[in-house]
């Protein structure tokens, strides 16, 4: 019966640490940095753990926007179709380190001037 006890708790204590061990950490961003791109929505990921926006930039690049989870972004005003493929954005992100283009979402300001996640000075 001892041993059932260990066993079910160790069970319980591994199933609980797996989430916390597959997110990664923000250090793959320059959080020093703010980086604006405008361009054209190519495709709204609204997936857990992340939310993705892909955005074919006016610099010609295709950038990959990192956001919070579903769960976050809804509690900011995000909603699926917040953006849609073809919507024209303009995003603030922090830039990934190794300069690839891409980033994690500061904020969103769609064709029509509505802000979307953080606040625009």
């Amino acid at each position: 019966m001892r041993n059932t006890f260990a066993w079910a708790a160790a069970l319980c204590l591994s199933l609980a640490a797996a989430p916390a061990d597959a997110h990664h950490s923000m250090a793959m961003f320059d959080m020093s940095k703010t980086v604006t791109v405008s361009g054209t929505v190519k495709e709204f990921q609204w997936t857990n753990p992340h939310c993705y926006i892909q955005v074919l930039g006016k610099d010609g690049k295709e950038w990959s926007m990192e956001m919070g989870a579903p769960m976050y972004l809804y509690s900011n005003g995000w909603r699926p179709k917040s953006v849609k493929p073809g919507d024209q954005i303009t995003a603030r992100l922090y830039p990934l380190r190794d300069g690839k283009p891409g980033g994690v979402v500061i904020d969103v300001k769609t064709a029509d001037g509505k802000i979307l996640g953080g606040k625009r000075a």
